[in-house]
């Protein structure tokens, strides 16, 4: 099983023009079914701890579908029912970044996965 990720940065409100940015750590990262799956994403470009960020995917010829995403102090976690159980959604503010593990995953997760930000 071959899961891609890419990268989706969602701003609805531009105020004043700056260069931001998210970086994945892995571009393509394959899994067998039953393992787990780790990514990783890196802000840039804004004040990492002041957003919420967020994990969404989407898999070939399906919507978007949110995941769940962590709040800007990194103790409070929320997730879609659909993946309740085996998502857990971290962060490390000194270092701008956030984590999605998916436990137990099979092919119907081979998906392109997007972490975002909160627009305020």
């Amino acid at each position: 099983m071959k899961i891609t990720l890419s990268l989706l940065l969602i701003l609805l409100s531009f105020s004043s023009v700056k260069c931001q940015s998210m970086e994945s750590l892995e571009t393509a990262v394959q899994n067998k079914p039953g393992e787990t799956l780790n990514l990783s994403c890196r802000g840039s470009g804004f004040n990492f701890g002041d957003y919420g960020m967020h994990w969404i995917r989407q898999q070939a010829e399906k919507p978007l579908e949110w995941m769940g995403r962590v709040y800007t102090h990194g103790r409070t976690t929320e997730y879609a029912k659909s993946f309740e159980g085996r998502t857990e959604i971290s962060r490390d503010n000194s270092n701008s970044m956030v984590y999605l593990k998916l436990s137990g995953v099979t092919v119907e997760d081979s998906a392109v996965y997007y972490c975002a930000r909160d627009t305020q």
